[in-house]
């Protein structure tokens, strides 16, 4: 039934469709091809390609993807410790990741990126959808169509006319009478005529597409604010031992990350001050014995508006001057007092040592630089409760102090900080050193308990291990030793502004998902043999389960219920057969 000249592209060249001779094209004609793109065509074919919605979901889902290494793996930003020590444990696989800029996630190149891309994608995909559906917000409900019975949701109401001179009037009234009940549903209506009969034509749901929109634009919003925080803000860690304070200056802070356009002049000047951290472990269940049930750090705050004690827990920041201190980690900060062969203090001070494991068996340096006749390192294990291994290494078993012990190896020679090198407070380079205790040098390892003192080998000195409660009785060792906390100071000026993009990228997403788009359609016929009837009908975009039963009840609700469901069911009454409509 095609014309004789239609071509589909399979024919032969210069042949019709049937292939019995040329085409209509003449002798030369050839099968339909594509026309080729230049460099303008292949840039509006990938920008269109970018700028698709499909193309946006999965770089959000690749964005999601590529975030997990941040939490796999210690990050230089939030945790440079715990990235020294990455290094330290594993050689060989670190340097690996650090090529891939592993402990950099976050401002690596390949994860800004795909922040980028996202960015573009979601802005190309927003403009012209606001636009077209600012167009569709002004634009008239469509007309009635003509065959109402072709629709999904179809329902069908006799009119009940006295007269036939009342049966306009009637079919009017009725129509006009629908579309003020359906305005007051929330519809936005229309009145046409189609073929004579009045009709109203009714639609609402674009509040679905406002939340799609809302949605999107949203998320935009907060990729926005994450940029503009990370830009104004900085991310700062400190340790603070019981008893010490910390200014919130940038020289005081033992690491800091600012943020590109972070200026320092901008820190709040304020004073915290670690004035105790409560640690609570389980003691009743055996098989979880030591485990960590709280930590409180006890701090006082000194700034602008005074002095003020606050409490820090792993979950509960400190919100104060526009930075949130959080409470990262803590351990045992023993503190050791190095003595010259005279008895003069040459180096004293509460000493963070590392936990290793959970029971806190930790690890710490002491590096005495001056005040002997050479350059002296200590490397200590502390041990909260000291337990005897099989092997014969010791070991702690509760991260409580019920038996605490110190042990030291003694290192003399270059500590390696003339030279003006920075060097880590928690490492002891001992390759320019010679050791003089432990290992294979035949004389023991240095062990004390708190209030005990010993002899530094080869005449160098003293060391003592002080309690911090002396007048303890002796079995007492609860407060012997002195706590530090780990304080990460971070400042987001554009926390608000994420939490208010949050809600409404929740609150975009209820209405996309809730709100049905609909549109509904009331007409009055007049049938051959005479009758007037109301035909309502529905047609959903996408999925609406509940569409046929809106319709229904709105029809039941304008012209009541309809014959068939108020006349009951006779007992020798047979289900329609759909086949066969004379049944």
């Amino acid at each position: 039934m095609r014309p004789s000249d239609y071509d589909d592209g399979t024919a032969p060249a210069g042949r019709d469709r049937d292939g019995t001779g040329p085409s209509a094209g003449g002798a030369d004609a050839t099968s339909v091809t594509s026309p080729r793109l230049g460099p303008v065509g292949w840039l509006r074919f990938g920008w269109r390609q970018l700028t698709s919605m499909r193309t946006a979901l999965l770089l959000l889902l690749l964005l999601a993807i590529a975030a997990v290494p941040g939490s796999l793996v210690p990050q230089r930003s939030s945790d440079p410790n715990g990235v020294v020590q990455y290094f330290a444990d594993n050689p060989d696989l670190a340097p690996v990741l650090d090529s891939f800029q592993m402990f950099d996630v976050y401002t690596s190149v390949w994860f800004s990126a795909i922040y980028l891309l996202l960015f573009v994608s979601l802005i190309g995909c927003i403009v012209p959808r606001t636009k077209h559906h600012a167009g569709a917000l002004r634009a008239r409900p469509p007309r009635t169509p003509a065959r109402l019975s072709r629709l999904p949701a179809h329902t069908e109401r006799d009119l009940d006319v006295a007269s036939s001179e009342d049966r306009a009037t009637a079919a009017e009234a009725a129509v006009a009478r629908a579309a003020a009940e359906l305005k007051r549903a929330g519809y936005r209506v229309e009145r046409y005529d189609v073929r004579g009969a009045p009709s109203v034509s009714a639609e609402r749901g674009y509040l679905r597409e406002t939340g799609n929109l809302v949605f999107h634009t949203a998320l935009v919003g907060v990729l926005v604010a994450v940029a503009v925080g990370g830009g104004f803000g900085f991310n700062g860690q400190r340790v603070i031992v019981e008893g010490q304070s910390f200014v919130n200056t940038l020289a005081a802070y033992d690491s800091f990350n600012p943020g590109r356009f972070f200026d320092d002049r901008r820190l709040t000047p304020y004073r915290l001050t670690l004035d105790g951290l409560d640690a609570t472990y389980e003691t009743e269940n055996r098989d979880a014995l030591g485990q960590p049930i709280d930590f409180t750090a006890h701090v006082t705050i000194d700034g602008p508006d005074g002095a003020a004690e606050r409490d820090v827990k792993v979950n509960e920041p400190l919100y104060e001057y526009g930075t949130d201190v959080y409470l990262l980690g803590n351990g045992y900060a023993p503190t050791i007092t190095v003595r010259d062969p005279e008895g003069d203090v040459v180096f004293t001070d509460s000493v963070p040592f590392l936990p290793q494991d959970a029971n806190l068996t930790s690890i710490g340096v002491v590096k005495v630089p001056d005040g002997l006749d050479e350059q002296v390192g200590l490397v200590g294990f502390f041990y909260p409760t000291q337990s005897t291994l099989a092997s014969g290494a010791y070991t702690s078993t509760y991260p409580d102090l019920v038996f605490p012990v110190l042990t030291l190896n003694v290192y003399e020679g270059d500590l390696g900080i003339d030279d003006g090198t920075p060097r880590s407070v928690f490492q002891l380079d001992t390759s320019g050193m010679e050791q003089l205790t432990g290992g294979q040098t035949g004389v023991d390892s240095i062990e004390l308990m708190p209030g005990d003192s010993m002899e530094l080998p080869g005449g160098l000195g003293s060391v003592e291990f002080e309690s911090a409660a002396p007048d303890a009785p002796g079995d007492d060792f609860s407060e012997s030793v002195p706590r530090f906390v780990s304080f990460d100071v971070h400042h987001d000026p554009s926390q608000g502004w994420v939490l208010v993009f949050a809600l409404l990228i929740l609150g975009g997403l209820l209405l996309s998902l809730f709100v049905p788009r609909r549109r509904m359609w009331v007409t009055a016929t007049t049938r051959a043999d005479g009758r007037t009837v109301l035909e309502y009908a529905g047609l959903a975009r996408g999925d609406d389960p509940g569409l046929e039963r809106a319709v229904e009840e709105f029809a039941d609700a304008h012209a009541g219920p309809s014959a068939a469901s108020e006349r009951p069911a006779a007992a020798g009454d047979r289900p329609a057969d759909p086949e066969n409509p004379s049944t």
